[in-house]
């Protein structure tokens, strides 16, 4: 086997290995990750066996003497193929990168792997392999996710008192284009409880919107034709994951968002076997927003980790 740096002219080839992968996403298309190519330098690495064939990938980017699994992504990690990778081959795999990153003088290894609710088939040899490799977790993040085969869990009394507010007051929900009326109310509402911006800028949405109208679609709650509060919603094959949620302060009053998610989740996820409502964490994890994992939780959801890991002294 060897590793290899991804460049341009392997793009076909990365994307088809995704498609059929254990564990890639839309995320790990070429045409997602290099939407912001211009703020990483590109360190991916490509794994070929000993038959000149692909059998796994690694969205990565360098900083300094630092690679990371990747920063621009929610999760990255070790792509691999169904039937050529095993725990035996990831360790092959991670004793040639290890080599890898020593001949580029890597110094330290960020890995970002997926959770396993996005696996469309198990594939956490690289935990296995990091552990051996004495990595070590750097931060945990938690999200609060809804098995969509499991209804023992409800919307809670407060989360179905707000939908009732919602209905009584008519608010409606559909899916949406217009990704610029909600930009307005999520930028408003981060600026005001966090003083950020989103990730994505509308124009980077709207982008990858364009390229991915079937795995990013956005939904809003109207009230008097005025938007109101909204999710953006990242589909993969197993997981619909609200990538970003927000409400203005009439849509908080009105009790809009479970109304929005009960929407998606009774009408939109298809064959998903997950909603992810995402994470309630800052300062890598050491902080959790309390108030709102318990509204999370309230429409059913529960604990699932987000890890990173660290490789140093490579």
């Amino acid at each position: 086997m060897k590793i290899v740096r991804y460049t341009p002219i392997f793009k076909s080839q990365w994307d088809e290995f995704v498609n059929g992968s254990k564990n890639g996403t839309f995320l790990h298309f070429r045409d997602y990750m290099d939407y912001h190519s211009n703020r990483f330098d590109d360190f991916s690495l490509m794994c070929i066996n000993d038959k000149n064939n692909l059998i796994a990938v690694l969205p990565a980017n360098k900083c300094g003497d630092t690679v990371y699994s990747h920063q621009g992504l929610t999760y990255g990690g070790w792509i691999t193929s169904i039937k050529g990778v095993t725990a035996t081959t990831m360790l092959e795999i991670w004793t040639l990168m290890n080599s890898f990153l020593k001949e580029n003088k890597i110094k330290r290894f960020i890995y970002k792997p997926a959770p396993h609710i996005y696996h469309r088939y198990p594939a956490e040899e690289d935990l296995y392999a990091i552990f051996r490799n004495g990595g070590q977790i750097l931060s945990t993040l938690i999200s609060t996710t809804l098995p969509l085969d499991d209804t023992r869990l409800h919307f809670n009394e407060n989360a179905r008192r707000g939908m009732k507010n919602a209905i009584n007051n008519e608010v409606e929900v559909k899916q949406s284009c217009c990704f610029e009326q909600f930009w307005s109310v999520l930028e408003l509402m981060l600026k005001e409880q966090y003083n950020t911006l989103p990730v994505h800028s509308l124009e980077e949405i709207e982008l990858l919107h364009s390229r991915f109208p079937k795995n990013i679609k956005l939904y809003i709650a109207t009230h008097n034709d005025n938007v109101v509060a909204g999710t953006v919603i990242f589909f993969t094959e197993t997981v619909a994951h609200a990538q970003y949620i927000a409400a203005s302060p009439s849509g908080k009053a009105l009790k809009a968002l479970p109304l929005v998610f009960d929407y998606i989740i009774n009408n939109e996820c298809g064959n998903c076997r997950y909603f992810d409502f995402g994470t309630s964490n800052e300062n890598g994890g050491m902080f959790l927003n309390e108030g709102l994992i318990t509204q999370k939780c309230g429409m059913g959801g529960r604990g699932i980790a987000y890890n990173t890991f660290e490789l140093s002294d490579i």
